[in-house]
């Protein structure tokens, strides 16, 4: 059994696999989205929006009582672990109208959104780039061998590439890359999902909060 898992495994072949598979997706997506696709990784394993849903609605609890004790200008005091939060606090704090953060926000979420997108659509591409280099590899070794019947000692390394060039894509393609756009799929949404209650719960806020202010300039132009 270890004698046959050893010989699944050629470094040539592999690195030429995922050099084409890179280049494929490089090509389709820019090497931008192919980089944030390669660093969403780390977030892959150790992200938890269930954890951050529930720090960030503790933060805003926080958020409400500043304001409403000291005015939406010291919301930005409220320290946060999420860089999302912090923004939205600052920003909060720094508007001058209601309208204002409320297209920040809007913008904001929906930048989110298109650079989560645009990494899903890279491990997709990746998905679907495998099998294909690995149909091409098969075909290459398949005419390697149909060149060479005349020598029987060149048939094995060309039935070998035909054969790990098809193992590889299969591999690389269901369970590495489809999983992983699966899970980050999963992974935005959820966290947008978050994102978009605390949003809208700071929104809620600053209409409250300036909502006396805007009577007060009514009755002043009346």
């Amino acid at each position: 059994m270890v004698a046959i898992f050893s010989h699944l495994f050629d470094p040539l072949t592999l690195l030429a696999m995922l050099g084409g598979i890179a280049l494929v997706a490089a090509f389709q997506n820019g090497m931008g989205p192919l980089g944030r696709a390669l660093v969403a990784l780390d977030p892959l394993f150790s992200a938890d929006p269930s954890r951050d849903r529930d720090a960030a609605r503790a933060a805003m609890l926080k958020i409400d009582q500043v304001a409403q004790l000291r005015g939406l200008a010291c919301t930005d005091r409220v320290k946060t672990a999420s860089p999302f939060l912090t923004d939205a606090a600052r920003k909060l704090a720094n508007c001058d109208t209601t309208e204002a953060f409320e297209i920040w926000t809007v913008q904001e979420l929906t930048d989110r959104a298109q650079r989560h997108g645009a990494v899903h659509k890279v491990w997709l591409s990746i998905a679907d780039a495998a099998p294909a280099l690995g149909m091409a590899g098969t075909i290459i070794g398949l005419v390697g061998m149909f060149a060479a019947m005349e020598d029987p000692a060149s048939l094995g390394p060309s039935m070998a590439l035909a054969l790990l060039t098809t193992f590889y894509g299969v591999v690389i393609a269901n369970i590495i890359a489809a999983p992983i756009a699966a899970r980050l799929a999963d992974l935005s949404e959820r966290e947008l999902a978050w994102q978009r209650e605390a949003a809208d719960r700071m929104l809620a806020i600053a209409r409250r909060e300036n909502a006396p202010l805007r009577r007060a300039s009514i009755r002043e132009v009346a």
